[in-house]
């Protein structure tokens, strides 16, 4: 894992190659991470993480190798286009 991505208060995306974002979400469960710039979000491994009123949402980053990563998933809340993609 990098450093300089665990260091800081929030980890960023763009300082992993997508395996290793893939693996940090994976080992953590659960992390709300930098996208870009001024933009983060929280994204979850698997449901679990998720309010039991939450389902989950294919979730996408940039990384260092890779544009649109696939990391996991984001929670929402069903019936809402939270993110403007149904």
């Amino acid at each position: 894992m990098p450093m300089a991505a665990l260091a800081q208060g929030r980890p960023s995306t763009l300082a992993m190659t997508c395996g290793q974002a893939r693996g940090f979400l994976s080992a953590q469960g659960a992390a709300v991470l930098g996208t870009g710039g001024h933009t983060y979000d929280r994204f979850v491994r698997d449901r679990s993480f998720c309010e039991p009123t939450q389902i989950t949402r294919n979730a996408f980053v940039p990384t260092r190798d890779t544009p649109d990563c696939p990391i996991g998933y984001r929670c929402i809340e069903p019936g809402r286009n939270w993110f403007d993609d149904d």
